[in-house]
């Protein structure tokens, strides 16, 4: 592999970039108006405009980036996250240019992509799933006879959808009668599928995910578990590894599933299996990510290994660089996503970035950003602007060393959550390790 077009832009555009140099692979990017003047674009050993901001007219624009990446003769093209990333179609159009596509196949990204299949396809795998529909939903007559069967409170979900755009938490039947229509034109609108489907809502929970990875020689690792329960409308805010809450035995169960998870579909490349764990510690399938993570760098922070450098090998064709026996984590890792938002209502705060310093990175710090000062972060994208993510020996020396740095970070120009950062560091909750999905809503209200 000696040139691939990442089709994505600024944080993870500019992560992969890294690795590729690193390993001497030269690198096409592409870039919207708004992000012309973003680190990733000169990072690139080439860069070419794809279109206007709206990512239906650049980063959406599959025929426009397979025209780069032909004229280019790039040999595979990285989706990275979001965007087109788990997009079945864009993967088939890839391999039919003759082109890598860094990721598993279309057939799997299809299956799993679908939270109905997917649900279906553990239950095969004799993966635990939470107790809801193993079909989509069709009138609200069947959405209401199954949630009193199972129980209030229920989660009502897209089908095709993920995070808080395609999720309504219901009450009673009042509440689904009134969520149920709007859901399915949400998800219709947003997602290109009006399927719905109804799951079980789990109190007090953490939401718990487990990294693996596989090889075309039937190769399947895990790369241990990260927790990922403090969250803001369903979007992950914080993430860490290992989980301060789940037992080792619990740990060894969660990561061996996700293992059987993605052996059962033949997985290959890097993906992640998500599990909703109650208070007992019992554990159930949410969904499968085909694709790398953002919270990626606290696994490589305690195993060392380069995830995207794996994720380039193996859409080489070349095995694993390790099995599983010689797969070993050590210390605490923590991930902050620094955001361009208001820390109170969540809201979104674009603007210029007139300052940008964070403290020198060492073995214990590491900031991945897709910003620096003087640019601009838009309304048209995600407002994540950098992560933060510190290490520790243990998870008290990692609490200490984000304390440390987050105090001296500071960006100015627009808002960031930072202060939010400041404030659960400080929080008994969080530094127990007490926490659970709800753990964001309750610290607002006190």
């Amino acid at each position: 592999m000696k040139k691939v077009l990442i089709s994505n832009r600024g944080e993870i555009a500019s992560r992969i970039i890294k690795t590729c140099h690193e390993m001497g692979i030269e690198t096409v990017a592409i870039y919207s108006d708004a992000d012309m003047d973003l680190p990733y674009v000169k990072a690139a050993t080439v860069a070419y405009r794809i279109g206007e901001p709206p990512v239906t007219k650049s980063y959406l624009q599959i025929d426009k980036i397979l025209e780069i990446a032909t004229l280019e003769k790039v040999d595979a093209i990285h989706p990275g996250y979001g965007f087109l990333s788990e997009n079945a179609s864009f993967a088939e159009e890839v391999a039919k240019h003759s082109i890598i596509f860094i990721g598993p196949s279309p057939n799997i990204i299809s299956i799993m992509g679908d939270k109905v299949k997917a649900r279906q396809t553990m239950i095969n795998a004799g993966v635990p799933v939470v107790p809801g529909s193993d079909n989509s939903i069709n009138t609200i007559e069947e959405a209401c006879t199954l949630a009193s069967t199972i129980g209030y409170p229920v989660m009502l979900k897209a089908s095709a959808g993920g995070g808080g755009i395609g999720m309504v938490l219901c009450y009673s039947e009042d509440e689904l009668t009134k969520a149920y229509q709007s859901t399915k034109t949400r998800a219709k609108t947003y997602f290109g599928n009006d399927e719905v489907f109804i799951e079980k809502f789990i109190p007090n929970a953490r939401h718990i995910e487990v990294q693996i990875f596989g090889d075309n020689h039937g190769n399947i690792v895990h790369l241990y578990e990260r927790d990922c329960s403090i969250q803001r409308r369903n979007q992950k805010v914080i993430e860490e590894t290992p989980s301060p809450f789940i037992s080792s035995k619990t740990r060894e169960e969660i990561c061996n599933a996700a293992k059987k998870a993605a052996e059962y579909v033949q997985y290959s490349n890097a993906g992640t299996i998500e599990f909703i764990v109650d208070e007992n510690e019992n554990f159930y399938f949410l969904e499968m990510n085909t694709r790398l993570q953002v919270e990626h760098p606290i696994t490589e922070m305690i195993t060392g290994i380069d995830l995207v450098k794996w994720q380039l090998l193996v859409a080489s064709g070349k095995q694993l660089p390790r099995l599983q026996e010689d797969i070993t984590s050590s210390g605490h890792a923590i991930e902050f996503r620094v955001y361009a938002e208001d820390p109170s209502t969540f809201l979104p705060s674009p603007g210029k970035i007139e300052s940008f310093l964070f403290p020198s990175t060492s073995n214990h710090l590491r900031i991945d950003s897709g910003y620096e000062e003087g640019t601009n972060v838009t309304p048209f994208y995600d407002p994540m602007i950098a992560k933060i993510i510190v290490k520790g020996n243990n998870r008290s020396d990692a609490i200490n060393n984000a304390m440390e740095f987050i105090r001296h970070t500071a960006i100015t120009g627009i808002k960031t959550n930072i202060p939010l950062f400041q404030k659960i560091l400080e929080e008994k909750s969080f530094i127990s390790g007490e926490y659970t999905t709800g753990y964001l809503n309750r610290l607002n209200k006190k």
